[in-house]
């Protein structure tokens, strides 16, 4: 592969691998499935499948601060993830 085509190809593809993704609008941590949530910042499949998990076993989040109660969120993750997350009008249902 040519060197100037390699390079398009990586600059393309770096964003997807970096964890540089940025949601089109708020997703909602009471509704969102794995998938919607590994489209945050940083959020890969395991730090997603604990989102839910959390949800479930919690009855839903009230306030977005509670993700930072999940495994894998701490103080600056949350801080970068802020401006995407959004709880809704209600927490969704306990199991």
């Amino acid at each position: 592969m040519p060197r100037i085509l390699r390079t398009a190809v990586l600059a393309l593809a770096l964003p997807l691998f970096a964890g540089d993704r940025t949601p089109q609008a708020p997703v909602n941590i009471n509704t969102a499935s794995v998938t919607e949530l590994m489209q945050l910042p940083k959020v890969g499949a395991k730090t997603a499948e604990r989102i839910v998990a959390y949800r479930k076993q919690h009855g839903g989040f009230k306030r977005t601060e509670e993700l930072m109660n999940v495994k894998g969120i701490g103080e600056k993750s949350f801080a970068k993830l802020r401006t995407h997350l959004s709880v809704g009008t209600k927490p969704a249902n306990k199991p």
